[in-house]
């Protein structure tokens, strides 16, 4: 007889963003002459950039000839694409990462949910709340998160409540913890740390043998001078951190798949013994066995955003989803919601009117506005009463939809 995993049976019933797929479903059935407008899941809208799109097209020429052929790279990655991200993301900021720290993926998604595997079972998690749900659900999936209570937490996660009051901002956990997710520019709200705060960070993880697991996904909408661009901007940061980095929300490759993870030689565990361990060839060992790399064409479209041309239509493109950001934020504050978020980065984040929950404000924006959100409570306790916009959508829709919100919503 075959036995499940039964820490899968743990998680939620459902995914989060499959919910949502359920719910506007059933709407559209019913109200088929409804045009919902979706501004729920951060999925980009604009085209690959002009010098992406050549440099695909070079790369599958290159696989049609037997010169240039490439089958199976290196799991790590190409170098080519590996050099230019040591030199743009890292060295122009003063920043030293070499190119075998870096590690290219199909994904953060992948790498963020892949992680806590090179670390032990009986590890002790600390993650912001609200937080990005594959943080949560791949410790679930591995058993270190306890059973979950009715108040929605597991017992053996370490909650960091990320709210109105303390400016979304995690405090420091009040008991021993090994792992801490974070995310910055945050991924529901739409928060930063300011340098001083990420310092307090890897202070902290430095003196309590903590490793930080910080996704740097939005890095490219930062738009304050103040807030880091990456963690080992910090001094002492190459010791405790790992960092993850994304071409999907910047450079348009949600549905083309490219990522890459920085673990630096410096950052080390332990094993029962109490040895080191480096991580770097811990998640080397893992790459190599479980993932046969990004391919080869697709490295050649991430490498063209470091071209003079990429960076240039990249920045539009951010540029682009920035100015909806700023529509989104300021209509509905026109129309009298509460609003954080969307200055420096792609999301608004917004509380609920009228003591409604967050899975009722979504039913209401889609009934009466016919617009899709995301509900708060789906990134965690914390999130009940507060609620998630994109700011991905197309102009033409982003605009409608803010203004459906202010003349067809009954607040």
């Amino acid at each position: 007889m075959a036995r499940v995993n039964e820490h899968y049976l743990k998680l939620k019933a459902s995914y989060l963003f499959s919910e949502i797929a359920r719910r506007v479903k059933a709407f559209q059935a019913a109200h088929p002459e409804a045009k919902t407008i979706r501004l729920g899941i951060g999925d980009v809208t604009q085209p690959l950039p002009p010098a992406v799109i050549a440099a695909l097209h070079g790369a599958v020429n290159d696989m049609a000839h037997a010169e240039t052929f490439r089958g199976y790279g290196p799991e790590p990655g190409y170098e080519f694409l590996a050099e230019l991200i040591a030199a743009h993301d890292y060295a122009s900021r003063g920043v030293k990462v070499a190119v075998d720290e870096i590690f290219v993926s199909d994904g953060a998604k992948s790498d963020t949910g892949n992680i806590q595997e090179i670390f032990s079972l009986d590890s002790a998690v600390a993650l912001t709340d609200p937080v990005y749900p594959v943080y949560l659900d791949s410790n679930v999936m591995a058993g270190r998160a306890g059973e979950v209570g009715d108040d929605g937490r597991y017992d053996r996660v370490v909650y960091l409540p990320c709210v109105a009051e303390n400016g979304f901002e995690p405090p420091l956990p009040d008991r021993p913890v090994d792992l801490v997710y974070l995310c910055f520019p945050n991924n529901p709200t739409g928060a930063v740390l300011s340098r001083a705060a990420l310092g307090r960070w890897v202070h902290w993880a430095r003196h309590h043998g903590a490793v930080l697991l910080y996704d740097a996904a939005y890095e490219a909408y930062i738009r304050e001078n103040d807030v880091p661009h990456s963690i080992y901007e910090i001094e002492g940061a190459r010791e405790v951190a790992i960092e993850f980095r994304s071409f999907s929300k910047t450079a348009g490759f949600t549905g083309t798949r490219c990522a890459f993870t920085v673990v630096p030689k410096d950052l080390q565990g332990h094993d029962a013994r109490g040895r080191p361990v480096g991580l770097n060839a811990l998640w080397l060992r893992r790459q190599s066995t479980k993932f046969n790399g990004a391919p080869y064409v697709v490295q050649r479209g991430a490498a063209a955003v470091y071209t003079d041309a990429g960076k240039s239509q990249v920045r539009a493109l951010v540029d682009y989803y920035m100015d909806n950001a700023r529509i989104i934020r300021e209509g509905l504050q026109a129309a009298g919601l509460t609003v954080f978020g969307g200055r420096n980065a792609p999301y608004i984040w917004v509380r609920t009117p009228d003591g409604l929950s967050s899975w009722d404000f979504f039913d209401k924006l889609l009934a009466e506005a016919h617009v899709v959100g995301t509900p708060g409570s789906g990134f965690g306790p914390s999130g009940e009463g507060y609620f998630r916009l994109t700011a991905f959508g197309r102009r033409d829709q982003t605009e409608e939809a803010v203004e459906r919100i202010k003349t067809r919503l009954a607040l």
